[in-house]
């Protein structure tokens, strides 16, 4: 009996151990390998989301990130890329409107970055904090927040973001943001689906904002398991291509 006692002590603290050694970044970092991210900076992804046609390209460094509206214009091109921000009509380039263009810039750049999710949490900008491990409906999770710096954070370099990821296949199934546009708020997104392209694990969620604005972003997850939180919308992906670069 001792001797049982003696062993389920030592595996105990072995298994407490091994937690503990994984910092934020190796979570992160193993969180992007299971999700074949790390593929993605040398890829051609396509998908359409709500009605529009996203497109990116990202190459050694380059990239270009794309949306295309079909309006009784014709085809209205948005692009972001290193160099900027353009619109072509029709293939030709036009005149941006310059009020316009932060929010057009944002607005891509958000749904890009949501997109391909692990990717991108590897950026110069990006902080990295281990929060406490949780549960969510019985399942348990690494916890890790995401802030940024104001250089090369971004416009909204302020928001605050939390990855639960799965401590078996380091996927994320949720994540919540707080963010400061429009009056500001908090998300709280749910895995729906998920499929698998070239390699690269592609998800769609719920998406919940809490009843109660004093919810903290800390402590949303539990908010949602309590129900004190409302659906608002679907983040869906549809048709998503990929096409990897060598």
């Amino acid at each position: 009996m001792k001797y049982i006692y003696l062993l389920s002590l030592v595996l105990f603290v072995s298994i407490n151990l091994t937690e503990k050694e994984l910092t934020a970044q190796e979570i992160i970092d193993k969180s992007i390998l299971a999700s074949g991210a790390d593929k993605i900076s040398n890829s051609q992804i396509m998908f359409n989301f709500r009605g529009n046609k996203y497109w990116a390209v990202r190459n050694k460094g380059e990239y270009k990130l794309g949306k295309q509206i079909n309006n009784k214009s014709g085809v209205l091109s948005q692009i972001v890329s290193n160099y900027g921000f353009n619109e072509l009509l029709n293939g030709s380039p036009i005149k941006s409107i310059d009020t316009l263009i932060n929010k057009y810039t944002n607005s891509i750049n958000s749904v890009h970055y949501f997109s391909v999710l692990p990717y991108g949490l590897n950026d110069n900008a990006v902080h990295k904090k281990l929060l406490k491990s949780t549960t969510i409906n019985g399942k348990e999770y690494y916890k890790v927040e995401i802030t940024f710096s104001k250089e090369g954070g971004g416009e909204d370099f302020e928001d605050v973001f939390i990855y639960w990821i799965d401590k078996k296949d380091f996927f994320i199934d949720y994540l919540a943001y707080s963010y400061h546009t429009n009056g500001g708020g908090k998300r709280f997104r749910v895995l729906k689906e998920q499929c698998n392209k070239n390699g690269i694990r592609f998800v769609d969620y719920h998406n919940y904002k809490p009843l109660n604005k004093n919810i903290s972003l800390l402590n949303i997850d539990k908010a949602f398991e309590n129900k004190q939180l409302k659906k608002v919308s679907e983040i869906v992906l549809e048709d998503i291509e990929v096409k990897l670069i060598d």
